[in-house]
């Protein structure tokens, strides 16, 4: 699976869920997943009831489609997850949520996490003072994520704190004075995963 450069909003109608890829648009009457309580597609054709395996083929899509990785990205993390200790599927939705990625949107930085992608990719983001441009890095416990101090990077911050309708999670600070951090208080727990997942049945389709 490549990236997507499509319409997005069919993905969410698909999954049946707000994937929130178009930022603050998904919070607005413009949004395609309100107008059109159907499917994507001009012809509506009677579905018929999905098999097991489609349950969970779709469970595995709609968490890479809101996170925005590719199937050999998500593989790596499926087997991070299996080596590590505890429940297998908290452990892999915390690994997702600890992208660098996802970090800069859920603390306010970018509308969404494709913004979010492209700021880190362009050199606007620095972790504990130094400067990070890879999305998939994993951030830590007393992580400090800061904005650079130049202009054209506090303007595009400065404009989606501005835009910004969601609270940050527990396990995210954010400072606003100054130059816009945000810290990582602690690392992510189940509860504070921001989409509504069913980890086993990923776990299940990955362990065959």
């Amino acid at each position: 699976m490549g990236r997507i450069t499509g319409p997005v909003c069919r993905l969410c109608r698909r999954d049946g869920l707000k994937l929130f890829l178009k930022g603050t648009r998904c919070d607005t009457p413009k949004c395609a997943f309100e107008r059109r309580a159907t499917p994507p597609g001009m012809v509506q054709k009677r579905r018929s009831k999905p098999t097991e395996y489609g349950l969970h083929l779709r469970e595995k899509q709609k968490v890479k489609h809101y996170y925005g990785v590719l199937e050999r990205q998500f593989r790596t993390y499926f087997s991070r997850a299996e080596r590590g200790k505890g429940n297998t599927g908290e452990t892999l939705m915390s690994l997702l949520e600890r992208r660098l990625d996802n970090i800069i949107h859920r603390i306010g930085f970018a509308s969404s996490r494709s913004a979010a992608r492209q700021m880190v990719m362009h050199g606007h983001i620095t972790v504990n003072g130094r400067r990070v441009d890879v999305p998939s890095y994993l951030v830590k416990a007393g992580d400090v994520v800061r904005v650079k101090n130049r202009a054209k990077s506090l303007k595009l911050v400065h404009a989606a704190l501005a835009d910004s309708r969601r609270d940050v999670p527990d396990f995210l600070s954010r400072t606003e004075t100054g130059i816009p951090e945000g810290r990582v208080d602690r690392l992510p727990a189940a509860d504070d995963v921001s989409i509504p997942v069913q980890a086993n049945l990923i776990i299940e389709l990955c362990s065959k």
